[in-house]
């Protein structure tokens, strides 16, 4: 049984991971699991931490990843899958963050992402047991209440990683805004990880017309690898971007549009490009600043406008089956960096932080 582990530890917003020894428990609790991680995305709620966007008294020191995978050492007594399928030494595994099974979330409403005590990347402290729980640490401890799946053999290490967060993110939004209707326009806000992959489910799920908007340039051209029938930059004005779209769907707007970018404007240019009886998606546009929205154009156009929070367990599991059910549809492996390991962590952060990387991968047993 491994007792202690290396973790790359964010002491500080805006400053570099620290390499540090963790302890690990002596021995994993009734349905944990102790797991040598074999790969680790890294997503923009890492980079929005490490920079001190997102932020609350008291969440440092912590260990930043919240999608990743690897190699069973260690369980605890009666530790199975969310299927009921046994755990067991030299399984591959994910997992969702863990909940507490008896709030009001988890049993009134059964979703697990309203759950009160929910775990999600950022709030358990590395000095503070269980101290190993994000991606970002060679051995990480899967608690009793993580979710846990395992894994088909024939989903990339990279692909069932970034299945933890931004596929189940995306794979949700599209299920909470009632499904892509096939022939119909989309419009993605946003040109990271999700709203590339959201692009690819789009055109996937049978779109006609699926326009990007972001930025940089080089984010614009992967998009369009991934099924962007038009990109838009957003170097130019909100009213610029509605001018386009106008013009991009005959003046007629967008069936469904999703927000996986946020922004100041985010809101008001949604509800402009959506089409008569559209649907909006508010994915992206977290934290408390508030964001205009003209609420008779709402009416008017009989908007449909959901909230979706990240994901669970459910949408972990169906992330894993579209990357195997589509895995030649789309170049996947072009998501992803070169992987590292944890010495050079901080450097994949930064680089994310500056648009540099689209989707980091961590791979802690490399030098």
């Amino acid at each position: 049984m491994v007792n202690r582990t290396e973790a790359a530890v964010l002491t500080e917003h805006g400053s570099a991971l620290t390499l540090r020894e963790l302890p690990l428990p002596e021995e994993p609790e009734p349905g944990a699991a102790l797991v040598r991680i074999t790969c680790t995305t890294l997503c923009g709620t890492d980079v929005h931490i490490w920079s001190g966007q997102m932020t609350f008294p008291g969440m440092l020191p912590m260990v930043l990843g919240h999608e990743m995978v690897g190699e069973v050492v260690a369980v605890g007594p009666g530790t199975t899958d969310t299927l009921g399928r046994e755990i067991a030494e030299g399984d591959r595994i994910g997992w969702s963050e863990s909940t507490c099974g008896k709030c009001y979330g988890c049993t009134i409403l059964r979703e697990p992402v309203a759950c009160e005590k929910r775990g999600y990347g950022f709030l358990q402290r590395s000095d503070v047991f269980p101290y190993a729980t994000g991606g970002l640490v060679r051995y990480c401890y899967v608690t009793p209440g993580a979710a846990k799946l395992l894994l088909p053999d024939d989903v990339k290490d990279t692909w069932a990683s970034m299945s933890g967060c931004a596929g189940k993110t995306v794979l949700r939004a599209v299920s909470r805004s009632g499904g892509i209707r096939p022939g119909a326009t989309v419009v993605v806000q946003g040109a990271g990880a999700l709203g590339v992959f959201a692009t690819a489910v789009a055109r996937i799920s049978g779109a006609g017309d699926v326009i990007t908007i972001g930025g940089p340039a080089d984010r614009l051209e992967t998009a369009e690898r991934f099924g962007a029938t038009a990109t838009i930059p957003v170097d130019g004005t909100a009213e610029d971007r509605v001018e386009r779209v106008k013009e991009l769907t005959g003046g007629r707007g967008a069936d469904h549009v999703f927000d996986f970018a946020g922004g100041p404007t985010i809101g008001e240019e949604a509800v402009a490009f959506a089409a008569q009886r559209g649907t909006i998606a508010i994915v992206g546009s977290t934290g408390p600043m508030p964001s205009p929205v003209a609420l008779g154009t709402v009416m008017g156009k009989e908007l449909t406008v959901v909230g979706s929070l990240n994901g669970d367990i459910a949408d972990y599991h169906r992330s894993v089956d579209f990357f195997r059910t589509f895995a030649t549809r789309m170049p996947w492996d072009d998501l992803f960096s070169a992987p590292v390991g944890l010495s050079e962590a901080s450097k994949s952060v930064e680089s994310m932080s500056r648009l540099g990387e689209l989707k980091a991968v961590i791979d802690p047993r490399l030098p």
